[in-house]
């Protein structure tokens, strides 16, 4: 069983920054794909950024040049640093691994809400 620990939400004026991290923990498990999306209320779960096991990124392009993925392999994490933070990047943020036997796993999420 694999689970996913999100943190490093909250409130941040504009222009700030903040930094998520997703803890995988489980065992006998291999992530091929690592992804962080986000969803306002009422609307679709969006693509933000995807890490690829072999180092690869993308980015959606309302946050390229803003926002890097990025993983502590020592510490089976992975984070996205968010900078130049805007109002319109409020939602909440998902994890979302997956890998080998059909692994296929999300985390609970969580809030990011920025201010004017």
């Amino acid at each position: 069983q694999v689970q996913l620990v999100e943190s490093g939400g909250g409130t941040v004026q504009a222009g700030g920054s903040l930094r998520l991290a997703c803890a995988v923990s489980g065992s006998g498990f291999s992530i091929n794909y690592m992804y962080w999306y986000r969803q306002v209320p009422g609307k679709q779960r969006d693509f933000v950024a995807i890490l690829t096991s072999g180092g690869a990124t993308n980015y959606a392009d309302s946050v390229k040049g803003r926002f890097t993925i990025s993983r502590d392999n020592a510490k089976n994490t992975v984070y996205l640093q968010m900078n130049s933070l805007k109002p319109e990047d409020t939602a909440v943020y998902y994890c979302n691994v997956l890998g080998r036997s059909g692994l296929n796993q999300w985390g609970q999420g969580t809030q990011v809400t920025v201010s004017y």
